[in-house]
């Protein structure tokens, strides 16, 4: 089939690529306005629907979403910060809204993480899932040492599965806190260590304490008043963290030497127990308060002393601690 335009035939196919070739033309000379539409605001207030714009000296060169066309306007009555923060809030706005909501998720588990493992030193922090840790400081470097609980007879703990032992309210008993082995096997190198401490009071097996051996439950303490430094006595060979009498009334005294420390609440649970004054070398314990008037015979232990080697598996800082920062605009790239 053929068409006759001006007296020259041609074929279908021809007239096609012609048309397709025409509107190409067009296309280019006059892009789409409405999706890619910006604006130059004037410092009247006022502003100019451009698609594009150019910087020529003291004049500025846009093409008009409105009308398709090139005009000009002095460069003077461009408001550029204006029109630059607009060409920000247009750039945010085409950030989806689920992936805001996602880095708001984001941020808040990240922020959820750090109250559940606070920061002790630079690139240093406490583990989420609890414990005892020692804070130490080997060559310069602090560094976390995790304390294990040590008794009589006892050879092996987790912090999920803490211990608790107290004596029955019988008349006139009297037991040792008896520690194996001279040496605790964490030795601080600073005579004033910081202790965290984050054990849940429900875990482990209750104590039976006097004055409610029904429930068998003791009696909740504050964080300040729950955990107490005790100076341990190297006897023999062994290491006694003191003793726990009971009087013909059922009324517990502990005999164990306390160091006076103070005990500090922070975030995630944890609590910071340090020593006001500096420690002597020699043998030490943590001992967990149960009610005013009982002590669990399980503890842990550490010592101090400057000249011991370092403490194996001791968390060490880490190199450098980044964070991402979500509160930190995204960078912009310049205008073409």
């Amino acid at each position: 089939m053929l068409f006759r335009i001006r007296s020259v035939s041609v074929s279908a196919w021809q007239l096609a690529a012609l048309a397709a070739l025409l509107l190409a033309c067009c296309w280019s000379q006059s892009p789409p306005a409405k999706s890619q539409a910006r604006r130059l605001i004037l410092k009247d207030g006022s502003y100019q629907s451009v698609t594009k714009y150019e910087v020529h000296g003291g004049r500025v060169r846009y093409f008009s979403a409105e009308r398709g066309e090139w005009e000009e306007v002095p460069n003077s009555l461009i408001d550029w910060d204006a029109t630059e923060k607009f060409e920000q809030g247009r750039a945010q706005s085409k950030i989806a809204p689920e992936a805001v909501e996602l880095d708001k998720q984001l941020e808040a588990e990240r922020r959820a993480e750090q109250a559940r493992s606070p920061q002790v030193a630079p690139g240093l922090r406490l583990p989420d899932e609890g414990g005892i840790f020692l804070l130490d400081t080997y060559q310069n470097q602090p560094q976390l040492a995790e304390l294990q609980q040590s008794g009589s007879e006892l050879e092996k703990n987790t912090k999920s599965n803490i211990l608790r032992s107290a004596i029955n309210p019988l008349a006139g008993t009297k037991q040792t806190i008896e520690l194996p082995g001279a040496h605790a096997r964490i030795q601080s190198h600073t005579a004033v260590p910081s202790l965290y401490i984050n054990i849940d009071p429900n875990e482990g097996a209750p104590a039976v304490i006097p004055g409610n051996a029904k429930s068998g439950e003791p009696e909740q303490l504050p964080p300040s008043e729950r955990f107490k430094i005790i100076r341990v006595e190297v006897k023999g060979g062994k290491r006694i963290a003191g003793a726990v009498k009971t009087a013909v009334t059922g009324k517990m005294k502990s005999d164990s030497h306390f160091v006076t420390a103070t005990a500090a609440p922070m975030t995630g649970g944890w609590v910071k127990l340090t020593p006001t004054e500096p420690l002597t070398a020699g043998e030490y314990a943590v001992a967990e308060m149960l009610g005013k008037e009982g002590m669990n015979l399980y503890v842990w232990d550490f010592g101090v002393n400057p000249s011991a080697p370092p403490n194996a598996s001791a968390l060490k800082p880490e190199s450098a601690e980044t964070q991402p920062k979500t509160d930190q605009p995204a960078d912009l790239k310049k205008r073409e």
